[in-house]
């Protein structure tokens, strides 16, 4: 496939042979996925546009996180990692990639949802990278229940510290440290315009996640940081298959949109790039829907 810059026609640029019905046990891997999602590792080009940054990128083993890595890399960006453990695999060839660009990549394998490992992941970017300026708050927890009486306290108390509360955490300890011109990017979903009857948690923490967004970016814009916000629809990556989407509906996965087919994490990197960097100077409070034209608010 040729790169994110040459004209092509968007219904058929990342067209993939339709999924088979699969699961993943724990958060899954791009390894185990089939298809294997396309992050951008042969057609991402880099222009420079982030030449000298220290990003933190969350999630980024694979998916979107994993997508977003790489293109930050090839922009000219070093880079924190937080991830799994369980996603070693899928972590250390993203560090591979970072690598081969010619940039640095710490790997910091840990949970979000512990406070304490979250807000240390800003400490890890200070010390190994020698600041902080971008934050990509991109993990986040998806698992379907078809009935509001199986959704157990312990499973919606675990998709708010995942998707919320670490996205808190982290933006709150990096804040002393963030300069002018600093850009904070959180991830949220169509699912918090068009919720799914299975996803009640995670379509409500992905509604937080624009909301808060919106109030942070009025609070520091005098600071001259900015925060926007990157809102995906059905994008292909192992969430969707380690408990995101129930086996038999994955074969039609994003056939409801206009465009017919589920989207690339790929084609989620230029956005994250384009509010990362400062072409993106007078964005702030945004919310960028990146879902194959499904109308939203």
């Amino acid at each position: 496939m040729a790169d994110q810059f040459t004209f092509q026609d968007p219904i058929t640029q990342y067209r993939m042979p339709e999924p088979p019905a699969q699961s993943q046990d724990g958060p899954g891997l791009d390894a185990d996925l089939r298809p294997q999602a396309d992050h951008g590792e042969d057609t991402y080009r880099g222009t420079g546009r982030l030449t000298g940054r220290k990003a933190l990128v969350t999630g980024g083993d694979s998916g979107i996180g994993r997508a977003v890595a790489i293109a930050f890399a090839r922009e000219g960006a070093d880079i924190v990692l937080s991830y799994l453990p369980e996603e070693q695999e899928d972590a250390d060839h993203v560090a591979e990639v970072v690598r081969a660009a010619g940039r640095t990549i710490v790997l910091a394998p840990g949970d979000i949802a512990d406070e304490s490992y979250a807000r240390s992941l800003v400490r890890t970017a200070v010390d190994e990278l020698g600041g902080l300026d971008v934050v990509a708050n991109i993990a986040g927890r998806q698992q379907y229940v078809e009935d509001l009486a199986d959704l157990t306290s312990e499973s919606f108390d675990l998709t708010f510290r995942t998707n919320v509360h670490a996205m808190f955490w982290i933006i709150q300890e990096a804040l002393p440290h963030l300069p002018q011109g600093a850009s904070i990017i959180n991830t949220s979903s169509i699912q918090a315009y068009n919720p799914s009857p299975i996803l009640v948690d995670y379509a409500t923490t992905k509604a937080a996640i624009n909301t808060m967004s919106k109030a942070l970016a009025q609070q520091l814009a005098p600071k001259g940081i900015r925060v926007n916000v990157v809102a995906p629809g059905p994008i292909w990556t192992p969430l969707q298959t380690a408990g995101g989407q129930p086996p038999e509906k994955l074969p039609d996965f994003g056939k409801q949109t206009p465009f017919e087919r589920a989207g690339q994490p790929a084609e989620l990197a230029p956005a994250y790039v384009f509010l990362a960097s400062p072409e993106s100077s007078y964005v702030s409070g945004e919310t960028l829907n990146v879902n194959g034209g499904t109308p939203t608010p």
